[in-house]
C-alpha cells in the first residue's frame, strides 16, 4: 500500500489533529512520515508611489520563518517517534504552499500527500482558495484529505 506520507503543517488546531490521525494511519500500514512545513516569501509590499517599510529584513524574516518551521516539524516528529512511526521533517519557502507541498513530495518521494481541509465551501472557498483544492488539482500523487 503507502509507504511514505507526506503531511503538510501549518501549526492550526486542525493541522495538529491531522498529524495525529495521520500517525495513526501510518502505523497501521507501516508507512513512513515526512511532515512539511511550507516557510513563507519575505513579503515585499508596494502602495501608491511609495513602499511600506517592513523593519524586519529579509534575514530575520527567514530566521523567524525557519524557527516556527522547527517548532511544528520537531512537535509532529516527536509525536511520531513516541508512537513508533518513523518520520522526518522538511521545509522550504514557498510564496504557494500548495505548490511546495507538491515539489517536496515529489523530492522526497512521498506516495501519498495526507493534509487537513478547512471545508470552506461556496463563495468563501472560491474568494479565499483553498490550499487543499490546489493540491487535490494538481497534484498526480494521491491525496488523502482528512477534516
Amino acid at each position: 500500500m503507502f509507504k511514505h506520507i507526506l503531511v503538510p503543517v501549518d501549526g492550526s488546531q486542525l493541522s495538529d489533529s491531522t498529524v495525529d490521525r495521520a500517525i495513526s494511519f501510518a502505523s497501521e500500514t507501516g508507512a513512513k512520515i515526512t511532515f512539511f512545513f511550507a516557510k513563507p516569501e519575505y513579503p515585499l509590499a508596494f502602495y501608491g508611489e511609495g513602499a511600506l517599510i517592513d523593519p524586519t529584513t529579509p534575514e530575520q524574516f527567514a530566521n523567524m520563518a525557519e524557527q516556527q518551521a522547527q517548532l511544528l516539524l520537531n512537535a509532529a516528529t516527536a509525536k511520531a517517534d513516541a508512537a513508533g512511526v518513523m518520520a522526518s521533517g522538511l521545509s522550504s519557502a514557498s510564496d504557494a504552499p500548495w505548490s511546495g507541498i507538491i515539489a517536496a513530495a515529489n523530492e522526497t518521494g512521498a506516495d501519498l500527500i495526507f493534509m487537513a481541509s478547512h471545508g470552506r465551501r461556496g463563495i468563501s472557498g472560491l474568494l479565499l482558495g483553498s490550499e487543499t483544492q490546489k493540491v487535490l488539482t494538481h497534484s498526480k500523487i494521491p491525496v488523502l484529505v482528512y477534516r
